[in-house]
């Protein structure tokens, strides 16, 4: 039986993550843990994550969950989803600056509290669905329409432009980073486990995926 590691460092959607790949993969064990052991021998490998970035790098760094991060992600498939995408960037401009995991060069930005478009201000966060633009073939975009719509809620957001790892974009008054892929590592702004069926087949196709591309 497959495992899936869902990291608990007290800063995630973890319940609804948790029933979601359950869902898709019922063949496969879930566990929501802090324990470095079951990470380690976990065949998959889930880092959430909701709130301030401050908040979340504290307690990823005070567990050793970023060194625990950057050594898992190396041979299994792993999954970042929201701040758990934003914490494997190098920096986050929240809170004046935050320093991140540092797996990915993008840096995090603020959209702002006069983000306009088209004459029309846009409220932030950035809350509910949006499309995403596949910018790169991946096993975790298979039977994923380009273009289908994902579930945000974010006030900050990973670059697009200059991102060489950028795996889908998305547009709210700026292009931003919907998904970002290298190697084993496949992380994304969305909520999958909101998204409904696209979200789903995201997280299905990734208890499938054996890593890399």
């Amino acid at each position: 039986m497959k495992t899936v590691a869902i990291i608990d460092y007290g800063m995630g959607n973890l319940h609804s993550a948790r029933k979601a790949v359950e869902h898709v993969a019922p063949d496969t064990r879930v566990l929501v843990t802090d324990n470095a052991d079951q990470i380690r021998e976990a065949d998959r490998v889930i880092l959430p994550g909701v709130g301030a970035m401050r908040d979340c790098m504290a307690e990823i760094r005070r567990l050793g969950v970023d060194e625990l991060v950057r050594e898992v992600s190396l041979d299994r498939p792993f999954l970042g989803i929201c701040v758990g995408m934003q914490a494997l960037m190098s920096r986050s401009e929240e809170n004046g600056g935050v320093d991140s995991i540092n797996l990915f060069p993008s840096q995090v930005r603020f959209f702002g509290n006069n983000l306009v478009e088209n004459g029309e201000r846009l409220k932030v966060p950035h809350m509910g669905w949006n499309e995403v633009f596949q910018a790169k073939s991946h096993p975790l975009w298979q039977g994923i329409p380009d273009g289908d719509r994902f579930y945000f809620v974010h006030s900050y957001y990973a670059e697009a432009q200059g991102n060489a790892d950028i795996a889908g974009r998305t547009h709210y008054g700026v292009d931003l980073a919907a998904a970002v892929a290298r190697d084993n590592i496949f992380a994304v702004q969305f909520h999958p486990e909101k998204s409904a069926g696209a979200g789903l087949q995201l997280l299905k196709n990734f208890t499938d995926w054996n890593g890399t591309c």
